[in-house]
């Protein structure tokens, strides 16, 4: 493992970017660009059982020291994937992280048991409990701790492949409900996912995006998610992937010493969608001028 390589449990990671679920698609765009190779991992578009054709109207919208979006999980299913792109995603030679989403309990024990026939090409699932623009499902499953545990606790029965939650930060308290996931079987927790939030157009008095609300990312996330993962890494024994905001190597290294094992990288990648280059070339620099290894700066903050 190089100086930059980290664990998450028992997943090891060349890197700890990995890209965002919904800012990459499946790879395919994106390795026009660069080789993925040198990722720590890409996560998939967030899939469903059904193929969903998402939210109507605008969808995204630019607003300041960020971005609002409200696409409503578009994606061509987990059948379709499985088929079609799965085995181009373990051929980029990067971890395969597959995010999951459903709008009912049984739709994560389906989606979860399909994945699991394929867990041979699938180095973690991640499972959405908190997409803050769809209508109704999961996003109401992933502010409850007690839906939380009962829906982990099904999906570790379906599936011995790595568990991480992505969690809403759209809660009072996010510590209970992290300690839910983990008292259940998750083996990471991802924090956070986008910010509820809405844009409106003072010409037609109407919000911007046709959802009206849509989530809120960029660097203006930031601050919130690193607050979360220090507060998380205090009380969890399992690991955190932090995400929010993360657009310099500087951003991974807070991330990583507030309790991170590994980072996510999306608005940042859609601005500027080599900055993941940018970013792994900074790191090395950084730990070799340093003569450390990244994964020894997880946890590593100390408070006041």
């Amino acid at each position: 493992m190089s100086r930059i390589g980290v664990k998450v449990g028992n997943v090891d990671l060349k890197s700890p970017i990995i890209l965002a679920s919904g800012t990459c698609n499946f790879g395919h765009e994106l390795s026009e660009y660069y080789d993925l190779s040198i990722l720590g991992g890409l996560s998939s578009k967030g899939l469903t059982c059904k193929p969903r054709v998402g939210n109507e109207g605008v969808r995204v919208a630019e607003c300041s020291s960020g971005m609002l979006n409200s696409v409503g999980l578009q994606n061509p299913g987990v059948d379709y994937f499985i088929e079609h792109d799965l085995d181009y995603m373990r051929s980029l030679g990067c971890g395969v992280i597959v995010n999951a989403a459903g709008h009912s309990f049984e739709d994560y024990i389906e989606i979860v048991s399909k994945l699991n026939k394929h867990k041979d090409k699938i180095d973690a699932l991640e499972i959405n409990l908190s997409c803050p623009n769809v209508k109704a499902g999961c996003m109401s499953v992933g502010s409850d701790p007690n839906q939380v545990a009962q829906i982990v606790s099904l999906m570790r029965k379906e599936t011995d492949l790595p568990l991480w939650i992505k969690l809403t930060p759209n809660v009072t308290d996010i510590k209970p409900i992290a300690l839910a996931a983990q008292n259940s079987g998750a083996d990471a927790v991802v924090l956070i996912n986008t910010l509820l939030g809405m844009a409106i157009d003072i010409k037609t008095r109407r919000p911007v995006l046709r959802n009206n609300t849509g989530g809120y990312s960029g660097p203006a996330v930031k601050p919130v998610a690193l607050r979360m993962v220090a507060e998380c890494s205090k009380v969890l024994d399992i690991p955190i992937i932090g995400c929010g905001g993360i657009s310099t190597y500087e951003d991974v290294l807070e991330f990583m010493i507030a309790g991170s094992s590994a980072v996510e990288i999306g608005t940042a990648s859609l601005i500027h969608p080599t900055c993941p280059v940018d970013i792994t070339k900074d790191l090395e620099d950084y730990c070799e001028s340093n003569n450390i290894n990244l994964k020894d700066l997880t946890g590593t903050l100390e408070l006041w």
